[in-house]
């Protein structure tokens, strides 16, 4: 891994993500993400992974078949705005939550 997390990064992660974290949190995420990296060692050590192909899922799919996207019925943008606080003409207003 090319970057080691440390205490202070976990903080800064956390103040970034608006989380709050006590000491005894801050080293207990430590503590996952040794496990979690010590695990991608494991991973990156198996021989020629690379010429593996990825994988989407975990089984084969196959017969997967799709339904067709129908158009219903549309609600009247008035009805779907009824219930809004804040709306300007087609849109709802919601305050900002990340800076």
């Amino acid at each position: 891994m090319s970057q080691k997390f440390t205490k202070e990064l976990v903080h800064k992660y956390a103040l970034d993500l608006l989380i709050s974290l006590t000491e005894e949190e801050n080293q207990m995420v430590l503590e996952e993400f040794d496990i979690i990296e010590e695990n991608m060692e494991k991973i990156n050590a198996i021989a020629d992974l690379k010429e593996e192909e990825a994988m989407t899922h975990p089984f084969s799919l196959e017969n997967v078949l799709l339904r067709d996207d129908v158009v219903e019925e549309e609600l009247p943008l008035e009805d779907v705005l009824l219930n809004a606080k804040n709306k300007t003409m087609e849109e709802v207003i919601v305050s900002k939550v990340v800076e």
